[in-house]
């Protein structure tokens, strides 16, 4: 149940999508802090390497669909330091979710890692590779993404 976030894994097309939109809604309707988010993150990582490791010995498989607890770490840091607006997460969304597919490097070369930490690894890649992205745009163009 962890590792699928209550069942977001179980989808029948798009299972990452799925994890990543749940998070994205939780992270709009939530009161949620810099802080929380830092402490959301921790806990998710280190519940989904627990959960990756295990989910993976369960079905054989290494990295199955099923598991989308790794979304859910890179969409909250992908967010972590801007503001929550509509237009903010929408852009931190469809960033992720690109680079979450392309996995620029390194995110495809820590695949290679064993266990949970080979689920989580790539996906806090892209995260942080949105984080930037978004915070650079936003120096260069103050105020867009921002307004509610």
């Amino acid at each position: 149940m962890l590792a699928s976030v209550f069942g977001a894994g179980y989808a029948p097309v798009a299972s990452g999508t799925v994890g990543s939109f749940v998070t994205v809604v939780v992270i709009w309707l939530l009161p949620l802090t810099p802080l929380r988010i830092a402490v959301a993150l921790v806990v998710v990582i280190l519940v989904g390497i627990w959960a990756g490791s295990r989910v993976e010995r369960v079905l054989g498989k290494k990295d199955p669909g099923v598991i989308v607890i790794d979304e859910v770490a890179g969409m909250l840091l992908s967010v972590i330091l801007l503001p929550r607006t509509i237009p903010v997460l929408i852009t931190a969304f469809l960033l992720f979710r690109l680079f979450d597919i392309w996995k620029p490097f390194p995110a495809r070369e820590s695949q290679a890692l064993t266990g949970g930490v080979g689920v989580m690894v790539d996906d806090l890649i892209a995260g942080f590779y949105t984080l930037i992205l978004i915070m650079g745009a936003l120096t260069l163009f103050p105020g867009w993404l921002t307004r509610p």
